[in-house]
């Protein structure tokens, strides 16, 4: 019997078992199979830590956690700044404010935008770093895609970063008005993260517009730049245009800078004689497309028009910009004009398609969000900016020139970032309760309707921050800037929204609030 039972356990039992295990044992080899080749397929998606190629994309997007440069050679210096920035802070109180920016830009002028940006909210960190005040500031990079694309992407990623270890308490950059931002600040500040706007200027991405259907569309959002309706004001008071000798030409359909440019234009000209005059461009801006024909069709109205049109106010954006003006010098000889626009004539002076002999008849006025020349020379005005703080950061650019270069400081967009990384960490530590580290984030929105008067506003580099109750700054200064004929800008004056420089208690009247 015993011999029996060996056999049985020898030749059915083991073999039994033995095909058992085979049998589990090659399962398992699949499942680890299937398992390593989904991290490979995740890895092989990885660009760094918080940053991923998205399927079917050519571009990483996301929130890098730690040092990044999107691919982009310019970044790279600004980048290992910051990085040594963040890993300075060593322990105690911290928190987080995004940079969201379009960091695998492929046109110059954006990157340069990015880069400058980049760079004043760098600056701004350091000195918020440098110093007993707490939280101390961690930055961190966020991209949405050259064009926007992914913002819902990183909106996700950056909603998952309020709690430990991050604590991301802000959102700033948000540095051009388009569509895309639109609808990345209307889902920040839907899921209750603050956001600090740089240079966006179109009124349908502030909050408190007169009879809009929805006063508060992004609850949580403070601007640095004045409104487009602010800067139209402000320029069109400055330089007195004559309705009944000026003509409107703008982009059709337009985005979000170009149509409340127009529509604010429409309001101070109203009476003109002449119809105003649309150009379609690409969808992407930045390409030439084939408006070059529509503005020579529209010189030659021009030229034509009596009684004789002196003043053009123009509503698109920079390569746009750049077209018409060409087109004005090429058909339109003889005739003088003076052309008024928005922040995007800033960009006419790295413009190496420019035609240099096209501003020999043509004066070009536009409205720059900041001017190194507004608050450091003799004869700037008393009120409304602070002349300390446009000395301290232009020391700040000086010391570190290899990193920041020589004409950092001429567009103004290093400026207005570092005046919005300053306006997001005056918040955060105005809503920190005493003996607490973090402020909680549904705290640091309601902060921002306070940043007014003589303590609690921001001295800007660009002008005093008095933030009304919807977040957008009162009387902001708006310098007045003009092409030369070599391509270079001369600053011709600051000009207010509201005609004057606002009181020292820089509060905001009943109209504003």
């Amino acid at each position: 019997m015993p011999s029996r039972v060996v056999w049985l356990r020898e030749h059915v039992w083991e073999i039994r078992f033995r095909r058992y295990l085979a049998l589990v044992a090659a399962l398992a080899l699949v499942a680890a199979g299937v398992w390593a080749g989904t991290i490979l397929t995740e890895e092989d998606r990885s660009c760094a830590a918080g940053v991923v190629l998205p399927e079917g994309g050519d571009e990483c997007v996301g929130v890098a956690t730690e040092r990044y440069a999107f691919g982009q050679r310019a970044f790279t210096g600004i980048a290992d700044a910051i990085d040594r920035e963040n890993r300075a802070l060593g322990t105690g109180a911290q928190v987080t404010v995004a940079v969201l920016e379009p960091f695998t830009a492929r046109d110059r002028e954006t990157v340069g935008d990015v880069l400058h940006e980049l760079q004043g909210a760098y600056l701004a960190q350091r000195q918020a770093n440098d110093g007993p005040y707490k939280p101390r500031v961690r930055v961190l990079l966020a991209n949405t895609g050259a064009n926007g694309a992914y913002w819902r992407y990183t909106v996700d990623r950056l909603a998952g970063m309020t709690g430990a270890p991050h604590h991301l308490r802000a959102v700033t950059g948000i540095g051009s008005s388009t569509d895309a931002n639109k609808a990345a600040v209307k889902a920040l500040t839907a899921r209750g993260i603050p956001v600090v706007g740089t240079a966006i200027t179109a009124d349908d991405l502030a909050n408190g517009r007169p009879g809009a259907a929805d006063e508060e569309p992004y609850p949580g959002l403070a601007r640095v730049a004045p409104t487009n309706t602010d800067l139209a004001r402000a320029l069109t008071s400055f330089t007195q245009v004559p309705p009944e000798r000026a003509y409107l030409v703008y982009d059709k359909p337009g985005d979000p800078y170009t149509r409340t440019l127009q529509t604010s234009f429409e309001e101070l000209i109203s009476g003109s004689p002449y119809a105003p005059a649309t150009f379609t461009p690409p969808a992407d801006r930045a390409q030439e497309g084939l408006t070059a024909n529509t503005f020579r069709q529209i010189s030659y109205t021009l030229c034509g028009t009596r009684p004789a049109t002196d003043t053009i106010l123009f509503a698109g954006r920079r390569t746009q910009l750049r077209q018409f003006i060409n087109a004005l010098g090429q058909h339109c000889g003889g005739r003088t004009f003076t052309l008024l626009t928005g922040d995007e004539g800033a960009y006419l002076t790295s413009d190496p398609q420019l035609d240099a002999t096209a501003l020999d008849n043509l004066t070009v006025r536009y409205t720059a969000l900041a001017h190194p020349d507004a608050w450091t020379t003799v004869g700037a005005p008393g009120r409304g900016g602070s002349p300390s703080a446009a000395r301290e950061l232009e020391e700040a650019v000086a010391a570190e020139e290899e990193l920041f270069g020589e004409d950092a400081l001429d567009d103004g967009q290093l400026t207005v970032a570092y005046d919005a990384m300053t306006l997001a960490v005056h918040g955060i530590r105005e809503a920190t309760p005493e003996n607490s580290g973090i402020p909680p984030l549904a705290q640091v929105r309601t902060v921002w309707p306070h940043l007014n008067g003589p303590r609690l506003r921001v001295n800007g580099a660009s002008g005093w921050i008095c933030l009304d109750n919807h977040g957008n700054p009162y009387d902001k200064a708006v310098p007045v800037v003009e092409l030369t004929e070599r391509r270079g800008t001369r600053f011709l004056g600051i000009a207010w929204p509201e005609g004057r420089p606002p009181e020292k208690e820089c509060v905001p009247s009943p109209d504003d609030s």
